[in-house]
């Protein structure tokens, strides 16, 4: 590690917001989670006679009124709405009085692995149906990538970089480092970061399932999604978003916030492999581990909680597996590995800032979520994967997230030491 790197700024969190099927606040995400509650519910909006799959990770009770006038609801794909509750959750949350932030200082980094595709779908059938007078005009802002981020800079007045990482399931992890690097080197001093998703439609369904990547799953919604297990079958496909309130150090103490966690490190490494399936011998997801925490100075040793992406596809759990039994050598049996996609299904865009949030909270709260409907690991996944939760002291967790080409991105959370 070089000079420069030790004298960049400490970064830390201080606010979250999250929309999620299990919970619609961070504390009820986080409370249901715990609990073993279930957010993989049947499709109901459209006859899944013939589809593959035929459940998804649905939020429910969303009603984006709360949170933004009816006319900028209306305007927005439901990616953007999440976007901008979940911001506005992590503005409070902070403590975070805008007014008093330079906000020409103050980045957003909220990424999407898919973006409107419901509102381009609905379009299609417009256009098809009714012809082009008859398509909305307002089609294209709704469903291009970056708009959740402008409008989450727009609804709160933040003039600084806005930015829409795009890594497909890795961009929530690539959000929040890369705003973490903004900020530990100084470009700006407070950042909203993380990432937003909702694909659960016929065409997102239909293709992920013919890809083969999704549960054919439908009769027990506790056991459709079991990363880990020896008879996974495929992950969910699910919604949400999750952004965090990182800030340095000196602009979080100088407004005397509560700091919930420090973000040590950032990895980001690519397999150079396949368009959908990961390295098989997770070399590439080791040497993104490796980076974030080398960039904490942190030794396997001193890692009590590896919050894995986990996704319960057969060759994601084996090569994740294999690249953390790589960068844990002997003290991996030690490492408790879990997964939350068995209670939320997959978010794509958003997993990395979600399971992000579940890093910080771990910290504060001292427990490991568990993969709870973990039956039978599958013993060619060498890892440590306890299907209760965990009630321990947790210094420092490794948030892993890795997506479609090969994108591998790693975090390193730790407790914050003042």
């Amino acid at each position: 590690m070089t000079a420069a790197m030790r004298q960049q700024r400490k970064v830390v969190v201080t606010g979250m917001g999250a929309i999620t099927p299990v919970g619609n606040t961070v504390d009820e995400f986080w409370g249901n989670l715990l609990a073993g509650e279930c957010g993989i519910k049947p499709l109901r909006d459209w006859d899944t006679e013939g589809y593959p799959a035929k459940v998804a990770g649905l939020v429910d009770s969303f009603d984006p009124t709360q949170h933004m006038d009816r006319q900028q609801a209306r305007r927005m794909d439901r990616f953007s709405q999440f976007a901008v509750a979940a911001s506005r959750e992590a503005v409070q949350n902070a403590a975070l009085d805008l007014s008093q932030v330079d906000l020409d200082r103050m980045a957003v980094v909220i990424g999407t692995a898919i973006a409107g595709v419901p509102v381009l779908e609905r379009e299609t059938r417009v256009l098809m149906e009714s012809g082009p007078r008859r398509v909305n005009p307002m089609m294209i802002p709704a469903v291009i990538g970056n708009m959740a981020a402008c409008l989450v800079s727009m609804t709160m007045g933040i003039t600084g970089p806005v930015l829409c990482p795009v890594g497909a399931c890795a961009t929530g992890c690539l959000a929040v480092g890369d705003a973490f690097e903004r900020i530990a080197s100084g470009q700006v001093d407070v950042a909203l970061a993380g990432g937003t998703e909702s694909v659960t439609t016929p065409l997102a369904v239909a293709s992920f399932g013919r890809l083969g990547a999704l549960s054919r799953r439908s009769d027990d919604l506790h056991l459709v999604c079991r990363p880990f297990d020896v008879d996974r079958d495929g992950t969910v496909v699910a919604e949400g978003a999750a952004v965090l309130v990182l800030e340095s150090e000196d602009h979080a103490r100088a407004r005397g916030a509560r700091i919930l966690a420090e973000v040590g490190g950032f990895g980001l490494t690519s397999d150079a492999f396949h368009v959908a399936a990961p390295q098989p011998d997770g070399v590439g997801a080791a040497r993104a581990m490796r980076m974030a925490m080398d960039r904490a100075e942190l030794e396997p040793a001193a890692v009590d909680y590896v919050c894995a992406h986990g996704t319960g596809t057969p060759l994601n759990d084996l090569a994740e597996s294999r690249g953390i039994r790589s960068v844990f050598g002997d003290t991996a049996p030690d490492v408790p590995v879990t997964s939350t996609k068995h209670s939320l299904g997959h978010t794509l865009g958003a997993a990395g800032a979600v399971s992000s949030i579940v890093a910080a909270l771990s910290i504060r709260d001292g427990v490991v979520p568990g993969t709870l409907n973990l039956r039978q690991k599958d013993p060619e996944c060498v890892v440590n994967v306890p299907a209760a939760n965990l009630k321990q002291g947790v210094s420092a967790v490794l948030v892993n997230a890795f997506g479609f080409g090969g994108q591998n991105a790693s975090l390193v959370f730790r407790r914050w030491s003042g």
